[in-house]
């Protein structure tokens, strides 16, 4: 079911999320010209992701920050809908896939498919996860934590990284 819905979900904004960038580009052929869009990551110079984000929104998704625990909006809200970047406006995360892990920031155990890149931090130690779209840092994914949830993952999101529709 749950499967389903994360689906469902991704299906619904593959074709109309708002913000993204796209470029055209035009090829020639002997008989004729076709024009085809494709979609691109959305990439902005640091002076338009400044004038786009917050201060707060800018020193953690483009800055890799970190919110202080317990501060966020969006750590123990409760609302069915959908959790999209705060840069680009990707959907990211369902509520289906999050719970309360305790440890202060929005948790879920699972991402819309596609919607989230894995790093390995410079440390070596965590893997940092961005936005697939903007590259934006949401936060890092946890294994092997035992929670009671079908992927034994905790993804740990700032939620300044984050806007809800629901």
């Amino acid at each position: 079911m749950r499967g389903l819905v994360i689906s469902a979900v991704a299906r619904r904004f593959s074709t109309s999320v708002p913000s993204l960038s796209f470029s055209t580009t035009t090829s020639t052929t002997s008989s004729s010209t076709t024009s085809t869009t494709k979609n691109t990551k959305m990439s902005l110079s640091e002076s338009e992701w400044r004038a786009k984000l917050t201060p707060e929104q800018f020193r953690v998704l483009r800055q890799k920050g970190t919110e202080y625990a317990g501060t966020g909006k969006y750590n123990k809200h409760k609302e069915k809908g959908v959790y999209h970047c705060a840069g680009c406006d990707a959907p990211l995360f369902t509520s289906e896939t999050k719970f309360d892990s305790g440890c202060g920031w929005p948790a879920f155990y699972d991402n819309i498919p596609g919607a989230v890149k894995r790093n390995v931090d410079a440390d070596g130690r965590r893997i940092e996860i961005v936005c697939a779209n903007c590259d934006g840092h949401l936060g890092h994914v946890f294994k092997g934590e035992r929670f009671p949830t079908p992927t034994d993952e905790r993804h740990c999101v700032n939620s300044v990284s984050l806007t809800f529709h629901d």
